[in-house]
């Protein structure tokens, strides 16, 4: 017989379910996009901006797993969302930004996702055309909007999980997956750099003037690579999430920091790997998807865009469950006596002994509702993953800086104008200045892309 925590709840999630979920929100599709992110700032900027941005991705998470309690780290009323921590610290104000800005971010994800998945498809396509008929057959356009359907399909059966901790055993298969592919991709950089004979890139980045790149350009571009990085490393958002599906003892806080320091340790470790070896290998030619640079060896190339699908299926439940926890929660709020909202129907599975499936009306019908809004404006807008860089950059300051920071001052009463305020306060407005600069990069490519967009035409 299993007993319920302090609250009444029961908790599995241990230190390894728990950094099965870190590295399968941080360690994203992104990593894919380092090189190209690299080639912007050169070797002089490029390493050294991938491990200051782990660094203090680790700093304010080891901050934030600390205010999951309130008063205190080690006992006290649990914060279940991020919202309810911030809720917990700080102002009423700061809690509707908070909301806005982690939903919103969340839910953009999940649409960039969807068009991920569905280039990935598209390039598993064309990947096996070029093995049946040889690299320069002419294998047809691909639709993209029919892989964006198929992938929602998948994404409506698994949202019927309960929750973030009954999918545990998704993230470890993403975490594996996610590991997969960015092996392969290192892998096929490192052959690429071996053939060459020689590491290309330069100390600085492309030249302006080289391949016709004006200087307002490579500022763009520059100011795009570090909002593409910060959301790499996008984090905070999902922690608290996280690190209320463990059990205690060891007390919940002490767990959520190993776990972080081990998937954004792994993730940084792979972020540079990619980043830096897929630089040294195409130089300031680096693709912005690197897996889009090869083609051969064909069984490697359809096992990575494979992987990554996977992957994609598993991260996206990682973040949509807490937005079907906070609607579902409103919704029961508002009828609390509804048998829609709260009677559970069991259903018993074919071909299986004692086998059955308990659903509610509310979360079949909202979870799949909320799955095909998004799918439709993946297909609406197919060059929205710019929009989730910019989503990125400004979630970057609020979620992982500035409210970490002031929940921490807050909790253990931080005299203001103290040497330790002061340098809190001068990391929170550098890293607004970053947020700023990465907007205004990732608002130019969208810019850019508006002017050739076609609404919900989507063909590579």
């Amino acid at each position: 017989m299993e007993i319920g925590d302090d609250d009444g709840r029961t908790r599995t999630g241990t230190l390894w379910t728990a950094t099965a979920h870190a590295v399968t929100a941080i360690l994203g599709s992104g990593v894919l996009a380092l090189p190209w992110s690299v080639a912007q700032l050169g070797w002089a900027l490029g390493p050294v901006v991938l491990i200051a941005f782990a660094f203090v991705t680790y700093y304010t998470a080891i901050l934030l797993s600390d205010c999951y309690r309130y008063p205190g780290p080690l006992t006290g009323r649990r914060n279940y969302t991020y919202i309810d921590v911030v809720r917990s610290y700080l102002r009423e104000s700061d809690v509707l930004v908070c909301g806005f800005v982690q939903y919103a971010l969340l839910w953009g994800t999940m649409i960039g996702y969807t068009i991920t998945a569905a280039m990935s498809m598209i390039s598993l396509k064309y990947t096996s055309c070029y093995r049946d008929k040889g690299s320069l057959a002419e294998c047809g356009a691909a639709p993209g909007n029919t892989f964006m359907i198929i992938f929602g399909a998948m994404e409506i059966i698994l949202s019927q999980f309960p929750n973030l901790e009954k999918i545990a055993v998704l993230s470890v298969v993403a975490s594996a997956t996610s590991f997969a592919y960015s092996f392969i991709g290192l892998y096929l950089c490192a052959q690429f750099l071996i053939s060459n004979h020689e590491i290309r890139g330069s100390l600085f980045g492309e030249e302006i003037g080289a391949n016709g790149i004006s200087s307002p350009s490579k500022v763009w571009h520059e100011f795009q690579a570090l909002g593409n990085i910060a959301f790499a490393y996008t984090y905070s958002m999902l922690l608290i999430e996280i690190q209320d599906t463990i059990k205690s003892p060891p007390s919940e806080n002490k767990t959520m920091k190993k776990a972080s320091v081990y998937g954004i340790g792994i993730t940084t470790l792979f972020y540079a790997s990619v980043g830096c070896v897929g630089y040294a290998a195409f130089g300031n030619k680096a693709p912005g998807n690197i897996l889009t640079g090869f083609y051969q060896p064909f069984w490697l190339v359809l096992i990575a865009h494979l992987s990554l699908i996977i992957h994609l299926a598993g991260a996206y439940q990682v973040f949509a469950q807490p937005i079907f926890a906070i609607h579902e929660k409103w919704l029961s709020s508002i009828w609390p006596s509804a048998s829609f909202f709260h009677k559970s129907y069991t259903v018993r599975l074919p071909f299986t002994k004692a086998r059955s499936l308990q659903f509610r009306l509310s979360k079949l019908l909202f979870r799949t509702a909320f799955v095909i809004l998004s799918t439709f404006i993946a297909m609406m807008f197919p060059f929205f993953n710019a929009i989730v860089g910019l989503l990125g950059s400004i979630a970057f300051w609020p979620l992982t800086i500035y409210f970490p920071v002031s929940m921490h001052i807050a909790q253990v009463k931080i005299k203001r104008g103290s040497c330790k305020w002061m340098a809190l306060q001068t990391l929170s407005m550098f890293s607004l200045l970053v947020t700023i600069v990465g907007a205004i990069g990732s608002a130019i490519d969208i810019v850019e892309n508006l002017k050739q967009a076609k609404l919900f035409k989507f063909v590579m």
